[in-house]
């Protein structure tokens, strides 16, 4: 009774440490940093008039329809700014509860096809979760005000709806009997094609690509198709259709260049041309994959070791690991032939690489082997750790020497926590695996703490128009206030925190203005003696007055 109690506790203990884990990396200070990047503010000005117009069909940038993306994200962060959220969270909580569901997704998945008990406490419905939601992907995509965190839950949940299915169908070994509603299989089915339907609102048509290539892999390798067709349920396509299709229809009907745009324009033309100038060479996703993975990239070798072992013993044919392994598979192979390439296209096989890297993980860490295969792998663990932190030391050396200044103490402290961290979990290696997996879930919180409360304030004048624009919107000529030249991240930053497009300005303007530049344009400025004054510094951007000048001065400059 004594040891069956233990079990229990250690299993209590096990599971709040990966909730607390999982808690902090997807939902910890989504407000330290303002909005960057050209994405960041563009969608979230989409979102914030939307909910103040009142119309949930048409996306509109600064009044004019916006078709790069569909709905849903837009629908998602627009009740955060009806609901009054402070605006970062408002634009970032949807790609958080996408990534929570995510989460408790892989742990379902896990737990149905392997189990809660077998490895005790360290089983996969604890492992795949953990690693997951404390991984780069999650971390980073969680807090990005973009859709590619809800498409990527979106195919999540469909895969897992595709999976149960194919686990009814006898096609996919369980650990568990199944339960009424997947006997039936109905549920499964409505909830297939309501979840890839959602995944179309969430970034369009690849999603049923996504999932078809996944999914076709598999019944080509292990020649199912029986148990394949019957995900092509009636009432499956039912739902997909009243999912998806609506919105179609109506922006369709209220923009008649809804569908040039956003098919022909922002997914055949992304895909099979370099129109948007994201080239990339075709190896581009292998290591973006892995990075992905970190700081778990090292159980990639023994979900190796099980794929070969599993393949030499044949019993991959019916075997989850593989039918995660298809999914995990086709959004790199599929978006490597793109010739538009950004890091967020492989997200959606991430939660599927963190199943294979529990399923491999749960044997080694439970039986704490001391056999040089087993060590090498947490000692690679550690060097990941180490890595990190000499990568954070880089970056802060190539930082801007103002935001290095600021910024340098906190990221040091980083640095030293994950060389330090590293060292111990070699240390730990050889005697105390499972306590390197504990160790390395603290690393991970600890990390994402101190970038959310010291490092990313820090930064934040640098990277985000939040302080900038929060100052300029109380500007008292705000019809003299213009951009000059500036980068695409500041642009669409500054519009949002302004609450308008600012005018580029001209030249030919001869009344006083106050400009938004970088240093460098404010330097040519002062060369070519359009402005005399000094430049004010507002951490990535500087103000530059611009004095009246008369018709002969402005014949006189150069």
């Amino acid at each position: 009774m004594n040891s069956l109690r233990k079990i229990q506790n250690r299993k209590i203990v096990a599971a709040s440490a990966v909730g607390v884990a999982t808690a902090i990396c997807l939902f910890g200070e989504l407000g330290a940093i303002g909005l960057v990047g050209p994405d960041e503010p563009r969608y979230a000005w989409i979102a914030r008039a939307m909910a103040a117009s009142g119309d949930w069909v048409t996306p509109r940038l600064y009044g004019q329809p916006w078709f790069e993306k569909p709905i849903l994200y837009y629908w998602a962060a627009a009740i955060g700014f009806r609901l009054h959220l402070p605006t970062e969270w408002a634009a970032r909580l949807p790609s958080a509860l996408a990534a929570l569901a995510a989460t408790a997704t892989v742990a379902w998945l896990a737990q149905k096809h392997y189990g809660s008990d077998a490895y005790c406490p360290w089983s996969p419905m604890l492992l795949a979760p953990a690693f997951f939601s404390t991984s780069v992907a999650a971390i980073g995509f969680a807090r990005a005000a973009t859709p590619d965190m809800l498409f990527a839950a979106a195919i999540t949940l469909a895969m897992a709806c595709a999976a149960t299915i194919l686990r009814h169908a006898a096609a996919l070994r369980a650990a568990v009997d199944p339960g009424p509603a997947e006997k039936n299989g109905i549920a499964a089915a409505l909830l297939f094609g309501a979840f890839l339907g959602l995944a179309v609102l969430a970034k369009g048509p690849a999603a049923i690509l996504l999932a078809a290539g996944a999914l076709g892999i598999w019944v080509l390798a292990t020649g199912n198709w029986r148990a394949t067709a019957s995900l092509l349920h009636p009432l499956g396509i039912l739902a997909f259709c009243v999912v998806a299709l609506p919105w179609y229809a109506i922006c369709a009907k209220r923009n008649p260049d809804f569908i040039h745009i956003f098919i022909f324009q922002h997914n055949f033309e992304r895909y099979l041309t370099p129109v948007f100038q994201h080239r990339q060479p075709f190896w581009f996703f292998l290591p973006i994959t892995l990075l992905a993975a970190i700081p778990w990239l090292a159980f990639l070798i023994p979900a190796i070791r099980q794929a070969l072992r599993l393949w030499r013993e044949r019993r991959w044919r019916n075997s989850p690991a593989f039918f995660f392994g298809c999914w995990a598979f086709f959004p790199i192979l599929f978006f490597s032939f793109s010739q538009s390439k950004l890091p967020g296209y492989v997200l959606p096989a991430i939660p599927a690489l963190a199943l294979l890297l529990a399923v491999g993980a749960a044997p080694l860490i439970e039986r704490n082997s001391h056999s040089h295969s087993d060590v090498l792998v947490f000692v690679l663990l550690g060097l990941t750790w180490v890595g990190l932190g000499i990568g954070a030391c880089i970056w802060l050396a190539r930082l801007p020497r103002a935001a290095a200044a600021q910024a340098r103490l906190p990221i040091v402290t980083c640095a030293v926590v994950a060389i330090v961290g590293g060292i111990a979990i070699f240390a730990l290696a050889r005697a105390r695996q499972r306590a390197a997996i504990w160790l390395s879930l603290i690393l991970v919180c600890l990390c994402v703490e101190i970038a959310g409360v010291a490092i990313q304030p820090k930064l934040d004048p640098f990277y985000s128009a939040r302080t900038a624009g929060t100052m300029l919107r109380a500007d008292l000529r705000p019809d003299r206030l213009f951009e000059y030249d500036l980068p695409r991240a500041w642009h669409y930053g500054l519009a949002f925190y302004v609450h308008r497009e600012l005018p580029e300005w001209s030249e030919t303007d001869s009344e006083p203005a106050l400009l938004v530049t970088t240093q460098r344009q404010c330097e040519e400025l002062r060369a070519r003696r359009i402005s005399d004054a000094g430049c004010e510094s507002q951490g990535g951007i500087v103000l530059v007055p611009v004095l009246p000048r008369s018709s002969s001065t402005k014949s006189a400059i150069p």
